[in-house]
């Protein structure tokens, strides 16, 4: 008699978690977010540059955000990928960065103009925009302008999903815009 109760109680108790936890889990499989990027290499637009002009970040609910602008019009050229290091134009240098993951991107824009001048002046090299705080960057550094690409890498909490685009400008030229997931 406790066997046939204790295999009733059992069964019901199976069907309830079923029922109960079933839609639990099926949600639990879903995108965080719906973000559903992946984090393997991004480019476009190799044949078009721009002058570099600026780089700024912001936070998101769902993602953290670099913009790039370059004030070419049709200057949109990217090449964004996860790498061991970053590495200075030109030399080949590591260039120190905070994070347990590293996103190496190359703009097709130079950072100085016709004349030999920089085109874009930022206050501190190794910390180009200020994440103190934030949920995935770490750190924001400049690795160098060499043959008209500039490279840029960002230290980040891990290796998690990204995306990259283009905008235009207000004033005209391009803005590349990198966003990188807070999870999976």
């Amino acid at each position: 008699m406790v066997k046939r109760l204790f295999s009733a109680v059992a069964a019901v108790a199976v069907a309830f978690s079923i029922v109960v936890f079933a839609p639990v889990a099926a949600s639990a499989a879903d995108p965080y977010c719906g973000i559903t990027w992946g984090s393997g290499l991004k480019t476009a637009g190799f044949n078009e540059t721009g002058f570099f002009r600026d780089v700024r970040g912001g936070q998101h609910e769902c993602f953290d955000r670099l913009v790039i602008d370059l004030d070419a019009p049709g200057g949109h050229g990217y090449y964004v990928k996860y790498v061991d290091e970053i590495t200075a134009d030109g030399s080949g240098h590591v260039v120190p960065t905070r994070g347990a993951g590293k996103l190496q991107i190359q703009a097709l824009g130079r950072a100085w103009d016709d004349n030999g001048q920089l085109t874009y002046h930022p206050a501190n090299w190794t910390e180009l925009v200020n994440v103190t705080g934030w949920r995935t960057f770490r750190q924001v550094v400049w690795a160098g302008t060499y043959e008209g690409d500039t490279t840029l890498g960002i230290g980040l909490r891990a290796r998690l999903p990204f995306r990259v685009f283009t905008l235009p400008r207000d004033n005209g030229g391009t803005r590349i815009v990198v966003d990188v997931a807070h999870l999976w």
